[in-house]
């Protein structure tokens, strides 16, 4: 990879053999890696037995989970936060892994679009709940700094399943919770 990298240095232009860009090669793929890592992550070893049989129907949140990815159309980060609800059937999920599941999809090329869904169905998948919500407001360095250039223009994607698409109220006792910290 450190190779390519290289190349791609002397192809945009500059010398990578230039007192700064000396290691760059190097740190390039470092930081790839680290980026793109959730290819490498198994969502049944994230999962990994911390599903617990619970009599316990009300809705559950983590809201504001930070995200970082990159944008399989430019290789620009987007980030921003991730919002998950679900409503169980029996089964819940050891809270931390809610952002470990983010995380593993986050941390790959990716579209906000498929990011969301991707969330939705492997909770859903998971846990067979009554009922799934994901919503993701982010950023897009491709907006801000390239095309459009729009430095506060934020996306928002929603994927639901169940309750949250038959239950109009439940929807929305979602999406006011989202908001009850913003009105602080």
């Amino acid at each position: 990879m450190q190779d390519l990298i290289r190349e791609l240095i002397i192809k945009i232009g500059e010398d990578p053999d230039r007192k700064g860009m000396i290691g760059t090669p190097d740190r390039v793929e470092k930081s790839l890696k680290f980026l793109t890592s959730g290819y490498q992550q198994d969502i049944d070893e994230i999962i990994n037995k911390a599903v617990y049989e619970e009599k316990y129907d009300e809705m559950v949140i983590v809201k504001d989970i930070d995200l970082f990815s990159l944008c399989e159309h430019h290789m620009l980060p987007f980030y921003g936060k991730c919002h998950v609800a679900y409503i169980p059937d029996g089964k819940l999920i050891g809270l931390s892994k809610l952002p470990r599941i983010v995380e593993a999809f986050s941390r790959r090329l990716q579209i906000q679009e498929r990011l969301t869904t991707q969330i939705a169905d492997c909770i859903n998948n998971a846990l067979g709940p009554r009922g799934v919500a994901v919503v993701v407001e982010a950023y897009h360095l491709c907006i801000a700094m390239r095309g459009v250039q729009k430095l506060n223009a934020a996306a928002t994607t929603s994927a639901m399943h169940g309750l949250f698409i038959t239950n109009r109220s439940t929807r929305m006792e979602f999406m006011d919770l989202l908001r009850l910290d913003r009105n602080k």
